[in-house]
């Protein structure tokens, strides 16, 4: 069964449903459901999808998947080969790669590659940071980041202005983990703070790219992310998909919105 979302402010159902909207293709018998998030209504409308235009769109959306990552993998190479000699050159000897679990399709947990932009043991040192920290710690509760973080390195700091550091992610799409767009990758501890969007975000794979990378990565806060990431579950398709990658194209091209 699939699940759409329609979210408004109100009090009761006859008010909600005046938001709801289903294309010529759902037009099923709907059952109604009323969550609340943060003293904010969501209408939840369970419906029988079109099984057959699902199956069309997630074949094709894989095929520009396998495309996407072994075009971006070729790219890697040189890339990475690039990255090795910068950090030689700032006698940084850490890992190039740095591997992290994410929340993949379905609740499952996957090891997401990306270039090491932080020192080693940065998650220690954001612990021991964010306790001396009190102003930080506080952006760092409504960001889930911070803007001026003292744990990327030299070189890590050019790759997130350019959004390079982003580039191993095509090797977890070519194995299927993730797609090019889609929701952004959270990280397990975050799963309490995604609530009950958590159950529909995880119906799809994560994506390198999708509404928050394109909408501001760095100006958004933690729920911003969430609401968006809830829009493109109820709006996905192919067009919309390839709409997302020319714009990311675009917005690194201009080194827009990079973390």
């Amino acid at each position: 069964m699939n699940t759409k979302v329609a979210e408004a402010v109100g009090t009761t159902i006859e008010e909600l449903q005046d938001v709801i909207e289903f294309d010529d293709t759902q037009k099923q018998e709907v059952k109604y459901e009323v969550k609340e998030n943060n003293d904010i209504k969501y209408l939840v409308a369970d419906k029988r999808p079109n099984v057959v235009l699902r199956a069309i769109n997630l074949f094709f959306k894989r095929i520009i998947d396998i495309i996407g990552a072994i075009v971006g993998i070729i790219f890697l190479i040189p890339i990475t080969i690039g990255v090795y000699i910068a950090n030689k050159k700032v006698k940084d000897d850490g890992p190039i790669f740095f591997v992290q679990e994410r929340i993949g399709k379905d609740g499952k947990i996957f090891k997401m590659y990306k270039y090491r932009s932080m020192v080693v043991g940065a998650d220690e040192k954001l612990e021991k940071y964010l306790a001396e920290n009190p102003a930080a710690n506080a952006e760092y509760r409504i960001f889930k980041k911070l803007k001026d973080d003292p744990r990327i390195t030299k070189v890590g700091d050019f790759l997130r202005k350019t959004s390079l550091d982003e580039f191993p992610q095509f090797i977890n799409v070519l194995k299927g983990d993730m797609s090019l767009v889609g929701p952004r990758p959270y990280l397990p501890r975050e799963q309490e703070d995604m609530g009950e969007y958590y159950k529909y975000i995880v119906t799809n794979k994560p994506g390198v790219t999708g509404f928050w990378q394109v909408k501001g990565r760095n100006d958004v806060t933690f729920e911003d992310r969430l609401h968006m990431d809830i829009d493109y579950y109820r709006k996905e398709n192919l067009i919309l998909d390839i709409k997302l990658i020319f714009k990311t194209a675009e917005k690194v091209i201009k080194k827009e919105g990079a973390v």
